[in-house]
């Protein structure tokens, strides 16, 4: 099961933008919403959550209602876990919601419902057609031994295929078949209403098969999860990293080794608290496109890392020399087995660009990444950019 999944409750501070729609419903709800500033000193309306239950924050992200998400700290190593939870939360959420609009775009496009169409245009099924809520949880309800039978018999294949799989670790393919669940359990109710109705007609199968072939392409989507989640972690602590030694070289005046700090809990310690104070934090900002975003834009994923001098032009020239490394010299395991302990060299990170933009080319996620700088406030600004 998914990290995001195993813990109640995340004790992370976010700040949650939310969308247009989101925002007028907690307003009609009488909810009190935030106002701050987020990284880009852009000020906005949403929630400040302290701590959060993982799977409410996700729903909220399922239904269109948050545009941006935002994190801020001085220090990451303590954290890691916790950032990687968020991190998979909402590549998950991202795909569970494009795997829904895939497919009930192909079911609106098959046979059965275009004659289903022609026949009774007057209750014509397609992307503007609303039901009464309450004919449809009343429909679903009345079916619903049929729609757990249909969701057993859709993840039949699937789900030979995972626990047959010798590559697989338990854990892995536990994983594994919790997704394929998950996924179907995540379709907008219209789609289980047609599969229910139209189930053992001429052309279900069809239908079926697409529901089968859409869950295993965003099956195979859905292992960036981690690879995104290893990236942003490793940049973070490599900014950590960056200002704990700048830091530490101004409070000590060349008499510790800024190389100490990272390795000293104590003078790691003073040094954070001195970050904190001083208010020079890394910013996570992961911004998300809506249902309603402009075409190409519903599946966009942005996640972008800002920090103040970071030395912009070498972190730049690092990060195109590394993307291009080559993979075929060392698997991500050998990777890991080879870092030092502590991960003494702190640009290794890096090289989860290349694992990154190799997973992406693989299950064709578009993927791109930026460094940029803004003069102003001498910040580098790192932009990861993803189309699902």
């Amino acid at each position: 099961m998914p990290s995001q999944e195993r813990k109640t409750v995340l004790d992370l501070p976010l700040k949650v933008v939310l969308t247009e729609e989101g925002t007028t419903v907690f307003i009609r709800q009488k909810k009190k919403l935030t106002k701050f500033k987020l990284a880009d000193d852009v000020e906005e309306y949403g929630l400040h959550l302290e701590k959060f239950v993982p799977s409410a924050v996700q729903r909220l992200l399922l239904i269109d209602y948050v545009s941006k998400i935002e994190i801020s700290r001085a220090e990451f190593v303590t954290i890691r876990q916790e950032v990687m939870d968020l991190s998979k939360l909402i590549v998950y959420g991202l795909l569970y919601r494009q795997y829904d609009s895939t497919l009930f775009a192909r079911i609106l496009s098959s046979d059965v419902i275009k004659r289903w169409n022609r026949a009774n245009p007057a209750s014509a099924l397609d992307e503007k057609t609303r039901f009464n809520d309450g004919f449809l949880q009343s429909f679903l309800l009345d079916k619903e031994k049929a729609i757990a039978e249909i969701k057993a018999e859709l993840l039949l294949p699937l789900r030979e295929v995972i626990t047959k799989n010798s590559n697989l670790l338990p854990d892995e393919m536990n994983v594994q078949l919790f997704l394929s669940e998950k996924f179907l359990n995540n379709l907008r109710p219209i789609t289980w209403f047609i599969l229910a109705k139209f189930r053992g007609v001429d052309g279900y199968e069809a239908i079926a098969r697409n529901v089968r072939s859409c869950l295993s392409e965003y099956m195979e989507k859905s292992r960036i999860a981690e690879y995104v989640a290893l990236m942003i972690i490793e940049l973070a602590v490599n900014a950590e990293n960056s200002n704990l030694r700048r830091e530490a070289a101004i409070l000590h005046r060349g008499v510790v080794d800024p190389n100490a700090v990272l390795f000293d809990p104590n003078i790691r310690r003073k040094v954070v608290e001195e970050l904190v104070k001083k208010g020079e934090l890394v910013y996570i900002s992961w911004k998300l496109g809506g249902r309603s975003s402009s075409i190409g834009t519903a599946g966009k994923l942005q996640v972008i890392l800002y920090n103040k001098e970071m030395g912009y032009k070498e972190f730049k020239d690092s990060i195109e020399s590394k993307k291009s490394v080559d993979l075929k010299k060392k698997s991500l395991m050998d990777f890991y087995r080879e870092m030092p302990d502590g991960g003494a060299d702190i640009e290794l990170g890096l090289y989860y660009l290349s694992y990154l933009n190799e997973a992406c080319e693989k299950v064709g996620v578009k993927f791109e990444s930026l460094v940029s700088h803004i003069k102003s406030s001498d910040t580098t600004v790192i932009t990861l950019t993803f189309n699902i």
